[in-house]
């Protein structure tokens, strides 16, 4: 037997066999990564096999971190006869070129808060002045001393 697909699918059908949802497609149209979809009398858009590729490509697309002004990009110079290939190539080394970047902060940034909690612990044991939190305040190796407080002035609002 046979199944015949239908040539038309509607936005629900679309976004199951796309496995996306029906407002992620209503935003893709919205950013035009879609075209216009075509409408039944009753009003309801039809979208095409070819529709679905595209949601799938979206789809896939943004699990490899693209924004979706990249997707409309590349998407652009696929509809303008352009192989963008080398611009998605270009768009990856720039997303792993961040990540790295972002990696080597958040390796820092572990190393400060893993001092800072040891000291913690000892500038708890240790008594001294603190203006707000001795924890906070006490200096990290490598770390940019605090500048000085300037006293707030007291309001009506606030609690002394």
């Amino acid at each position: 037997m046979t199944v015949i697909e239908p040539e038309n699918y509607t936005v629900g059908q679309a976004a199951q066999i796309a496995s996306t949802t029906r407002k992620a497609i209503r935003i893709y149209e919205s950013k035009g990564l879609l075209p216009t979809p075509g409408r039944t009398e009753a009003g309801y858009r039809l979208f095409t096999a070819e529709d679905i590729e595209v949601l799938r490509f979206i789809r896939q697309a943004k699990s490899l971190g693209l924004r979706l002004a990249e997707i409309g990009d590349i998407l652009d110079l696929q509809r303008g006869g352009a192989q963008p290939c080398e611009y998605v190539i270009r768009l990856l080394d720039a997303h792993l070129a961040q990540i790295e970047k972002t990696l080597g902060e958040l390796r820092q940034l572990r190393g400060t808060l893993r001092s800072a909690r040891r000291a913690a612990g000892q500038a708890r044991l240790s008594g001294g002045d603190a203006v707000i939190c001795r924890i906070i305040e006490t200096p990290q190796p490598g770390a940019r001393p605090m500048l000085p407080l300037r006293p707030r002035p007291v309001t009506a609002n606030r609690p002394i």
